[in-house]
């Protein structure tokens, strides 16, 4: 038997074989890569682009701004006598809501409100007003330093969530006009002085009984 004998049929050269190997390899490491980066990236749309250029969220400055050119005057305008309102809650909290005031979603109604009445002693931040009229029902004002709640925000129905980021920005905005009242209204008076004696509030409410009626005031004036 000759060296001839043993050879293969048809050889291929080496070369050819390991190219072969090394491509089909390095394709296949290629196409992984491929799918591992789709797999990993973030695509960011237009709409969120834009929140990342938007400025951040002030909520002094809107206060700053807002409670005067928007929230007060709006309040003030469709203040509904405190008595007249209760008596349309008494018999159709509904009717009287679509009526006299603006709620978000399913929440509750508030309202812009005046009345006149006598005042009490202060305490824990609330002046407490006897108004005629309204029976068993209590009238509390909020004086602070604490005042609390989301009825300035949401009394004069312009202010929707849909104008904000997110619900953070949308309760830092009732928190920052109250803060802003405080400044406006509260820093000058004096509930000490008040005791005894007729006063006139404006101002808005979130009801959540018929029996306890607390105002976030607007304006507060005393008889001399």
């Amino acid at each position: 038997m000759t060296t001839t004998d043993l050879a293969p049929a048809n050889p291929k050269p080496a070369g050819r074989l390991t190219w072969l190997t090394l491509g089909r390899g390095s394709l296949a490491a290629l196409l992984l890569l491929v799918v591992v980066i789709g797999l990993t990236s973030t695509y960011q749309s237009g709409s969120e682009a834009d929140l990342r250029a938007k400025p951040r969220f002030d909520p002094v400055k809107y206060a700053s701004k807002t409670y005067t050119s928007k929230v007060a005057p709006a309040i003030e305008k469709n203040a509904v006598d405190i008595a007249t309102l209760h008596k349309a809650i008494a018999a159709n909290p509904e009717a009287a809501g679509q009526r006299y005031g603006h709620r978000a979603g399913s929440g509750a109604y508030s309202y812009s409100v005046a009345l006149t009445g006598t005042a009490g002693k202060a305490r824990s931040g609330l002046l407490p007003v006897t108004v005629e009229g309204l029976g068993k029902a209590r009238v509390f004002v909020q004086i602070g330093p604490v005042v609390s709640g989301t009825a300035l925000r949401d009394a004069p129905g312009s202010i929707t969530f849909g104008q904000f980021t997110n619900q953070v920005e949308y309760a830092d905005a009732a928190t920052a006009l109250n803060t802003e009242m405080k400044k406006k209204v509260l820093a000058s008076f004096d509930a000490a002085d008040t005791d005894g004696k007729k006063v006139t509030v404006v101002g808005a409410m979130t009801p959540l009984t018929g029996d306890v009626l607390t105002i976030t005031p607007v304006s507060i004036e005393a008889a001399p």
